[in-house]
């Protein structure tokens, strides 16, 4: 074993005098951030980016000064959700300045930087991670709230996010089907192990309602996001159905519009968690 040079930025070793907060990455120096969330799956395809978009525009509708940090590099989606498309990204010698949607939700993707929106990010991890650093350290955040959308799974990016940003807590997002439940499990576990705290957890395709009697039908079977919350003892901040108009909104870029109370419980929860202040507070 080496002798240790007390230089931790450059070492693997878990040894007890490590500084959790040692490999913290600073923020552009013009940034003003409040608070850092993460938004988490243990898989794809559950519906992260969507919970990070909805959360953005409900605590942008309580007064807060919101931004959204893509850090699901090969898979961007934020943009579109937002319908902000072929827009330039402006910068200076102080840092890139984010774009703003059409309630001035600020955010910084990959596909803003992308000439063509659908040309594919083909990099290797160490590049992905290191460009999720640069979105943090070289961008001129503003806001009460940032919301930082994780690629799913517990590879390089998350752990670059749980490592390398100052975050408050993370929301992990989830579906009904037994599979995703051990995933999410594993997601758990990993925020455990990084000492980051669980802010609660939230179900995606939890149900879908029949038009005709209002029956709820649950396609993908019994929920066990109850049990898992209880398991960690997280708090279950919200169920979104499969609902159709939601589903036409993103694809119109058009979330901002969004009429349905189905996080407006999970945004409260948050305010009180993290003790909130707006911005013109």
């Amino acid at each position: 074993m080496s002798e240790c040079t007390h230089d931790c930025s450059n070492c693997s070793s878990n040894c007890s005098s490590r500084d959790p907060k040692s490999m913290i990455v600073p923020a552009n120096a013009l940034s003003e951030v409040k608070h850092v969330i993460g938004v988490v799956s243990g898989k794809g395809g559950v519906g992260k980016s969507l919970v990070t978009s909805m959360l953005a525009v409900l605590l942008q509708r309580e007064g807060y000064k919101v931004g959204i940090l893509d850090a699901d590099i090969t898979g961007p989606s934020i943009p579109k959700a937002f319908g902000i498309h072929n827009v330039e990204v402006f910068g200076s010698d102080d840092g890139m300045i984010p774009v703003a949607s059409t309630t001035g939700i600020d955010m910084m993707s990959v596909n803003l930087l992308l000439g063509d929106e659908t040309k594919p990010v083909v990099w290797r991890g160490s590049i992905i991670s290191g460009t999720v650093q640069q979105f943090w350290k070289d961008t001129i955040w503003n806001a009460d709230v940032l919301l930082v959308d994780c690629p799913p799974g517990t590879g390089d990016v998350p752990l670059t996010v749980f490592q390398t940003l100052p975050l408050d807590g993370i929301v992990i997002v989830s579906s009904p089907q037994d599979l995703v439940s051990m995933i999410v499990s594993k997601a758990a576990n990993m925020a455990q192990m990084m000492n980051i705290p669980v802010l609660g957890l939230v179900e995606n395709l939890s149900y879908v309602k029949c038009p005709d009697c209002g029956k709820e039908i649950k396609v993908f079977g019994e929920s066990h996001i109850e049990e898992i919350a209880e398991k960690f003892g997280y708090d279950l901040l919200g169920r979104i159905p499969m609902d159709p108009k939601l589903a036409a909104l993103v694809d119109r870029g058009m979330i901002e519009l969004m009429e349905n109370d189905y996080l407006d419980a999970a945004t409260q929860k948050l305010i009180e968690k993290l003790k909130l202040e707006p911005e013109n507070a």
